[in-house]
């Protein structure tokens, strides 16, 4: 039986239960704290993704629901080397665990390996594929390989430097010595 899942308000036990599968894509331009990441044009710019989820016994809980998620994005960032326009791969695959509350969810996810959610009847998967991608920017946004020369002078090219040489202090001092 075929269901069509919303990302928007997912039920997470219904999904987990029925072993439900979400694949889709969104407009980056929708995403607005990650558009705001990039810089360039985004309109034509889309995240894909992918939910699965399934239902897990761990022997003392009994049987919990889990999201398998995975999304990425081509996102237009300024490279940090060369100083032009990049396209950066931002992705990741990351496993959730659902808990019946806020409280349960706090004490778990200190102790957990996984990330450790609320379960929700309306729960927003897009909010949550955001936050991962806002995670796994990377720090320093660069080209493997610059495609043109990198400038490494600061100097233009016409500045020429006063290379007027310093008087050593200790020569100065020697002459002191000197003085009758």
């Amino acid at each position: 039986m075929k269901h069509d899942y919303d990302a928007l308000h997912l039920n997470i036990a219904g999904f987990a239960m029925e072993r439900g599968t979400l694949t889709g894509t969104d407009s980056l331009v929708r995403m607005e704290r990650l558009a705001t990441e990039a810089q360039g044009s985004i309109e034509s710019t889309v995240v894909r993704y992918c939910a699965h989820g399934s239902m897990r016994t761990d022997g003392v809980s009994g049987e919990q629901a889990w999201l398998v998620l995975t999304a990425e994005v081509a996102l237009p960032m300024i490279c940090q080397r060369c100083l032009g326009p990049v396209d950066v791969t931002v992705q990741f695959e990351r496993e959730f665990r659902f808990v019946a509350t806020e409280e349960i969810a706090e004490e778990q996810d200190e102790e957990s390996e996984e990330d450790v959610l609320v379960l929700s009847r309306d729960f927003n998967l897009l909010d949550l594929i955001e936050d991962e991608l806002l995670m796994a920017l990377p720090v320093v946004p660069k080209h493997t390989v610059c495609p043109g020369a990198i400038k490494l002078q600061v100097a233009d090219p016409g500045f020429a430097e006063d290379v007027a040489e310093k008087p050593n202090p200790f020569a100065v001092l020697g002459q002191l010595k000197k003085w009758p």
